[in-house]
This record gives C-alpha cells, sequence and structure tokens, in this order.
C-alpha cells in the first residue's frame, strides 16, 4: 500500500497496518528511515511556531532553527529507540511475544501517521498562536499518536503478528 493510504487506514486499524508493514521482513533500514522520516517532518512543523515566536520576542530565527534540529532531529531518534527498547522491555515482563524490531516498527510508525496532525499543530502555532486551538489539536495529535501506537504494539505483542 502507499505511504498515504497507509497513514489514513491507521486511524482507523493501527494494527492491521503495522502488521502489513511487518509482512514486508524487518527491515532495520525501513524502520530507521520512518524514524527520521518522522523527526524531520516534527522539525518541519515546527517552524511556524518559531517564526512566530521570532518576530514577538526579536530573537534570531537561525537560532530557535538550529536548537530545534539539534534537539528533533539529531537526540529525538536516539530517545526514540530508547523508548522502543523499553516498552519490548515492558511487554516482555507482562508476557508479549513480540520482537525488539517490531516495537521500533511500531513506535516510528505511530510518529509517521501522526504527522498531519504534527504539520497542524504547528500551523495552528505559527498563525493563531497559543491558545485553545492549539490545546485541541496537540490533543488530537497526542490521542492518535497513542492510539497507533498502542494497536501496532498490542497486535505485535499478543502475536498476531510476526517480524
Amino acid at each position: 500500500m502507499s505511504l498515504m493510504r497507509n497513514i489514513a487506514s491507521s486511524y482507523r486499524t493501527p494494527g492491521a497496518v503495522l502488521e502489513g508493514l511487518l509482512s514486508e521482513g524487518p527491515r532495520e533500514d525501513r524502520a530507521l528511515a520512518l524514524c527520521m522520516g518522522g523527526c524531520v517532518a516534527m522539525f518541519v512543523a515546527q517552524w511556524p511556531r518559531l517564526a512566530r515566536e521570532a518576530h514577538l520576542s526579536g530573537e534570531d530565527l537561525q537560532m530557535l532553527l538550529g536548537g530545534a534540529l539539534l534537539g528533533l532531529v539529531f537526540i529525538l531518534p536516539l530517545v526514540l529507540y530508547l523508548l522502543a527498547g523499553l516498552s519490548r522491555l515492558v511487554a516482555r515482563v507482562l508476557g508479549g511475544q513480540g520482537t525488539g524490531y517490531g516495537a521500533r516498527l511500531a513506535l516510528f510508525w505511530a510518529l509517521v501517521a501522526a504527522t498531519p496532525l504534527m504539520l497542524l499543530h504547528g500551523l495552528v502555532a505559527g498563525f493563531i498562536g497559543p491558545g485553545a486551538a492549539k490545546s485541541l489539536v496537540g490533543l488530537l495529535w497526542l490521542l492518535a499518536f497513542g492510539w497507533i501506537w498502542l494497536g501496532g504494539l498490542l497486535r505485535i505483542e499478543r502475536g498476531r503478528a510476526t517480524a
């Protein structure tokens, strides 16, 4: 399936989409590409907010972008790998039957699939600013991310999908 079709399907049946991704076999290069792609998309989503902040505060936009680049593209992938490993350890203690690759793919896919809402959040933060709209879109992103991640992780850990 195409990337956009998989993203749309993930909001309805996250486990089935992840199972389809896992059926292609364990490919760590694909997992890393999803992780980095999601992190770069998060970085791009911050641009409108950072431009607004620089304009209102008089700070240098390049410095703000550099800090966001360092945090989101270079440090966040390492944190995500640690989080995926931790989620796998917790699942193993609880009797999960998945693999480390499956746990990584579930987390990274959730990040990529929730990207449209993250981009919307960045636009709202940049053009509208702080307020109820930004909070609502942020909550929607968090709920979508959690739904997709946990839906995929549960499918993997229950042994319905193999990696």
